[in-house]
């Protein structure tokens, strides 16, 4: 449901009683300079699009984006990043706020309908306006592109868990519409779960595909007994879910396109050959990152399973939509055999050095695809630090949006970090002036002078 249009935040007039919360704060703080680099007002009017003119009034626009970056740049949950905004006066200020206010800035709920209302759409302005910050050093010539695997956060799937799980939501459906079973299967249930615990076992495996067997007959049963029972009306509303548990009754060990988990059907399973975790259970996301900046120009969710080298095309083109220039090599791992060139952008791939090659062009190469490793430790980082470790957004929308924010936060981050070096390398210049200027013989009596107004600066 739509609602009213907010108003924009503005400062108030000045209060002789309160300070304004700029000056209560550290003007040279990293969220500080960010929140005055941003410019808030784009949001405002592209996300207008999103309310109505009726209606109760929303809250404003730069407060909800704010709550989103944060929620990703401090990989904080929904109610921590609300809970932590009443707390910090810092993140009252990036929100837009000039003074200070002891009050939840709204449920963590609004968090979730203004997600589902700004949609992929409105996230890929706040990714846009991740990549723009960084002006030039996005628009290098050479980018690297890798996939990895955002997993979701469901259960790990097993036969026996989703028969139980269907029958659950079969006894559900028939208490909604007050039917009556001819039997429910409760007190069995119980005893077919115990018997599909430690399955692998060698004397456990007969018993154990016995019991699922009967589960699957049970579930069988169920649904036939409450499709007798509905009215057509009634039957239409559950269609859909009756398929569902149909295709994951029938779905056998070696089947394509297997159901691993009933609320998030579209996910996969994927082995990326690592020792320590064989199978993944989510959805494939490719990054393209610059060259030597390290800053992520293009991030794509793949709703299919499908070999790294066909999910070029739709990587490339999402990294040339925030470039004025189009790229013109990528450098990728051998999972991408099979492409040379893709929308007119070369795809480098390490191979065995040529006998034409000169020494100088072996040297380029190896180095090349030696610096194509430093796009490990960038998917490492927008995992463990920006919430890309585990999806915890419903539906393969919900995939794209969290690895967005993810990929947003992570620019933001590093623009940060670089802010904090080049206020480092100017205090240390400035020092280093004032010291060379000192007579050599009192030099050693304000060192210690200086190092102290280094820490406190």
């Amino acid at each position: 449901m739509l609602k009213l249009l907010p108003q924009t935040l503005k400062n108030n007039q000045p209060n002789l009683f309160h300070n304004p919360l700029q000056d209560m704060l550290d003007s040279k703080d990293a969220l500080v300079a960010l929140s005055d680099t941003i410019h808030w007002e784009h949001f405002d009017k592209s996300f207008a699009k999103y309310y109505s003119t009726e209606g109760r009034p929303a809250k404003p626009i730069r407060l909800m984006v704010g709550l989103l970056i944060l929620k990703q740049l401090e990989n904080l949950s929904d109610e921590r990043v609300v809970l932590q905004w009443k707390r910090n006066p810092y993140y009252q200020y990036f929100c837009g706020l000039n003074e200070y206010t002891p009050a939840l800035p709204c449920d963590s709920t609004e968090l979730v309908k203004f997600r589902q209302r700004i949609g992929t759409e409105g996230v890929e302005e706040i990714f846009a306006m991740s990549v723009s910050l960084h002006g030039k050093a996005s628009e290098e010539k050479q980018v690297i592109i890798d996939t990895t695997v955002q997993e979701k956060n469901v259960t790990y799937p097993t036969d026996g868990k989703l028969a139980i799980k269907m029958i659950h939501q079969l006894h559900r459906i028939a208490k909604e519409e007050q039917l009556q079973l001819r039997r429910t299967y409760i007190k069995e249930i119980k005893g077919h779960r115990i018997s599909l615990r430690f399955f692998r076992h060698p004397k456990k495996i007969k018993k154990a595909r016995s019991a699922m067997k009967r589960l699957k007959t049970i579930v069988g049963v169920l649904m036939r007994d409450i499709t007798r029972n509905l009215t057509q009306e009634q039957l239409k509303k559950y269609q859909e879910t009756f398929d569902l548990f149909t295709k994951v009754s029938n779905q056998k060990m070696k089947d394509s396109h297997k159901v691993y988990s009933l609320h998030e059907s579209h996910i996969y399973v994927i082995a990326k050959g690592k020792d320590h975790k064989k199978y993944e259970y989510g959805t494939k996301a490719s990054l393209v990152t610059t060259m030597k900046g390290n800053i992520i120009i293009g991030a794509v969710a793949h709703n299919k399973n499908e070999h790294d080298s066909k999910t070029l095309t739709s990587a490339i083109a999402h990294a040339n939509k925030h470039r004025s220039k189009p790229i013109v090599e990528a450098i990728c791992d051998r999972g991408y055999r099979g492409k040379k060139e893709v929308d007119g952008t070369v795809i480098c791939i390490p191979d065995s050095p040529k006998k034409r090659d000169t020494k100088y062009q072996k040297e380029q190469k190896r180095k090349k695809f030696r610096r194509r490793a430093a796009i490990e430790p960038i998917i490492g980082h927008v995992k463990s630090d920006h919430r890309m470790q585990k999806n915890y957004l419903k539906g393969f929308v919900g995939d794209e949006i969290n690895l967005l924010l993810a990929c947003s936060a992570f620019n933001l981050k590093k623009w940060m970090n670089d802010f904090l070096l080049v206020i480092f390398i100017l205090k240390t210049l400035i020092i280093l002036y004032v010291l060379a200027n000192i007579k050599r013989e009192d030099r050693e009596k304000y060192v210690d002078m200086y190092l102290i107004l280094f820490r406190l600066w």
